[in-house]
Order: C-alpha cells, then sequence, then structure tokens
C-alpha cells in the first residue's frame, strides 16, 4: 500500500468548522467584525473616495515635531524609553492630563487607544444582562467592545441636540441600568452635540439614580463652529466639590484625533476604585502602553499639540461646510442631514424604503464609500440612514463623491 493510499487518520475529520466552533468560548461567540473595518477593506483601491472611515487627514500629521520629540525622547531616556514599564502609565503625561481638569494624577490611566479603555471598561463594569442605556444611534466600536459581555441594550431617544433627557428621566423612573454610554460632543456617527442644559441634567439624574456614565470625547477638542462646552465629568466634578472620588462619570479620550492615530495613546479618568480595576484589567491585557510612545506625547502635549488642534480644526471646518453645499446641490430631495459644528462626522436620513446596506456596492461602483447606518443601533433599525467623514478627503475628492452618492440615491429613488 503507497502512502497516498492509506486511509486518514481519524484525526483528521475532526479539524472542520464544527470542531473550532465547539473550542471556541460563549464569550467568542458573541464577538462580531468592525462594520468599518471590513468597509475600509473594500476602499483600498485608490481610486475609490472614501467618507468611510473616521481617518485623520495624513497630509496634516505634525512630522518634523514628531521626528523631533522622538529624538528628544531618545537623548533624554536613552535606554528608559525602550523598557517596560508602569501599567499606570508615564508620570509627566498622566500628570499633563490631570491637571487639565484639575484632578491627582492617580485618577488618570493611560490606554492603548480608546477603543482598549472601552474594552476594559466593559470588562470591569459590565455583568451578563446588566442594562447598559446607549444613544440611537451610538458609536459602533462601544456595542463591539460590550457585547462579549452581554448587556442588555435600552436605546436612548435623540434629535439635534443629543439625548433627550425627558425621555432618559422617564426611562431611569422605571429601569434600573448600570451604565449610561455617551458621545456628547460631535458624536459618532451623527456629529451632533448635547446641549449645555441637558448635559447638566444628564449629570443630575444620572448621580440621583447610581447610574455610572462613560463619556467617550475623543472629537472635542475638535470644534470649529460655535462656543465649547463643559464635558460631562467637568459639570459632574463641579458638583462634587473638585473631589473626584463622588463623580459618577468615567471620561475616556485620545490623542489620536488631535496628534496622531499611530502612537495609540488614550486615557481613562474616574474615581480609584475604577482606576484600580483599570489597572488590573490592563496587566492582563499588555502590560503597559508603549513606553517610547508615551514619552514622545508627552513631549508634545505643549507647544504642538495646540498648534495641531488649530491647524485641524480649520481644515475640517472647511471640509465639513464643502461637503454641505455639495450634499445641498447634489442630494435628492428627501434627504436629511446633520450640521456639525465639529468633529469628523454627519449624518444622513435618507427616505424610508431605501437599505444603505445593499446601496453601498451601488456606491462602490461609482467609486465611492460610505458606512451605512444599521450598525450604529443596538438594537437594529437605521436601515435608510448613514454615515459619512469629511475629514481625510480633499476638496475636489468631496466635490465628486457627493455628486456620485447623489446620483446613487436618485436612482434608488427611482
Amino acid at each position: 500500500m503507497t502512502t497516498t493510499d492509506r486511509p486518514a487518520p481519524a484525526t483528521e475529520t475532526l479539524w472542520n468548522d464544527a470542531f473550532w466552533a465547539s473550542r471556541l468560548s460563549d464569550r467568542a461567540g458573541n464577538m462580531t467584525a468592525s462594520a468599518i473595518r471590513e468597509i475600509l477593506k473594500i476602499t483600498q483601491e485608490p481610486d475609490v473616495i472614501s467618507f468611510a472611515g473616521g481617518l485623520p487627514a495624513p497630509e496634516l500629521f505634525p512630522m518634523e515635531a514628531v521626528r523631533a520629540a522622538f529624538d528628544t525622547v531618545m537623548t533624554k531616556y536613552g535606554p528608559a524609553a525602550l523598557q517596560y514599564s508602569t501599567t499606570e502609565g508615564h508620570p509627566p503625561l498622566r500628570e499633563w492630563i490631570a491637571a487639565q481638569s484639575g484632578i491627582p494624577a492617580r485618577n488618570v490611566q493611560i490606554m492603548t487607544g480608546s477603543q482598549q479603555g472601552l474594552d476594559l471598561l466593559g470588562k470591569v463594569l459590565i455583568s451578563q444582562g446588566d442594562t447598559v442605556l446607549v444613544e440611537s444611534p451610538t458609536y459602533l466600536g462601544a456595542l463591539q467592545s460590550f457585547q462579549p459581555y452581554r448587556p442588555r441594550y435600552v436605546e436612548m431617544p435623540t434629535d439635534e441636540q443629543g439625548i433627550d433627557v425627558d425621555a432618559l428621566e422617564a426611562l431611569l423612573a422605571h429601569t434600573p441600568a448600570k451604565l449610561l454610554y455617551a458621545v456628547p460632543n460631535f458624536q459618532n456617527p451623527t456629529g451632533r452635540t448635547l446641549s449645555l442644559e441637558r448635559r447638566q441634567r444628564l449629570v443630575e439624574l444620572t448621580a440621583r439614580h447610581g447610574v455610572m456614565v462613560l463619556e467617550d470625547d475623543p472629537y472635542g477638542k475638535l470644534r470649529f463652529t460655535g462656543e465649547d462646552l463643559p464635558s460631562l465629568y467637568q459639570i459632574a466634578l463641579d458638583k462634587a466639590g473638585g473631589d473626584p472620588e463622588r463623580v459618577n462619570v468615567i471620561y475616556s479620550s485620545s490623542f489620536s484625533k488631535t496628534l496622531v492615530p499611530g502612537l495609540r495613546d488614550a486615557w481613562v479618568q474616574a474615581a480609584m476604585p475604577i482606576i484600580q480595576k483599570l489597572i488590573q484589567a490592563k496587566q492582563g491585557a499588555d502590560l503597559h502602553t508603549p513606553t517610547l510612545n508615551q514619552m514622545m506625547v508627552a513631549e508634545l502635549v505643549g507647544d504642538t499639540l495646540p498648534r495641531q488642534i488649530e491647524i485641524v480644526k480649520k481644515a475640517y471646518g472647511e471640509r465639513a461646510q464643502q461637503m454641505l453645499t455639495q450634499i445641498a446641490a447634489h442630494f435628492p430631495e428627501g434627504a436629511e442631514y446633520t450640521r456639525p459644528e465639529g468633529g469628523m462626522f454627519l449624518w444622513v436620513t435618507l427616505p424610508e424604503g431605501i437599505n444603505t446596506t445593499t446601496l453601498l456596492a451601488k456606491a462602490v461602483e461609482r467609486k465611492v464609500a460610505y458606512v451605512p447606518g444599521s450598525p450604529f443601533f443596538a438594537l437594529g433599525g437605521g436601515e435608510n440612514t448613514l454615515r459619512l467623514s469629511y475629514s481625510s478627503a480633499g476638496p475636489e475628492q468631496i466635490q465628486r463623491g457627493i455628486r456620485a452618492l447623489g446620483e446613487t440615491f436618485a436612482e434608488a429613488l427611482g
């Protein structure tokens, strides 16, 4: 009998999809792929205009300042810049962050990107079946982070001023909730901003009902029109007399949208019982955020960061206005859209009966891409909505891309 004639070992019949599925945890079964990351694969062709990913504009990156920061760090710290470090984070960076809110540095935990913060906060806060309040729609990356921990989502209605706090008050009267997740500034995906009056009421309502609030604020510094508003965290901190241990808001932010995303430096600030558990969770995840990256960011926050914020705000404000102008000129009657005061996104609602997931393939045929809206709804819906990002597109791309989308939508509407 030759080798090729021998029957396959019985164990070889095990290596099929059912076998591998049976070896995965229940939690792994609740994990899903990022809809945006999957769409970005479609847009890799250089001639596709992408309004899909929320990518900072690479031509605006402070390249020379980053190079100089690297040289400074290597000169100042030598091998220590390449060594393991503490889980909590580089002390000068934590101290700078803490000083912005007037809190001790011990209340700041450095994260490897804000997405890690969402995942670890989900791990330490959410038990199976816990009620988590989310905006409708909300950031799909948060849903992806929380989902493995098996929460029960309850959607909060939203309008042009953000979360409807009257509806929230009625909801909290009969719904015990563990956590409320919100993006108050230039929300992802809608670009809306929660009004000051609603911020104040949200903080008061959640404190009264003992609900933790996770404030996700990666875009707050990118306001290009209107007045700056205090964070939920700052409002709660002021109400607590400046004591971070009496604040029910957890604040998460990042340097990805204001400096550069590739350094993956972000942070969470919270009361110490939360920070202590985050330290333990992070030790099990990656031990610490890269030492070199943190040291570089600490060198950049003094002079480069303020200048970079102004550069980015100006560019994004111009691009947002260009996109709004083109939408008004080319989108069909019945299309509604938000008008953001900052950030990177706007939201489009098409007439009922249009499915933007189905239409995406038609748009890509015209060499333009967007993110369908349905993945942003925790409980389903939103089939006639979509998110557009203007941050990394130039004027000519915006003009051609929006015209192509207008033709796609008009064709679908008959």
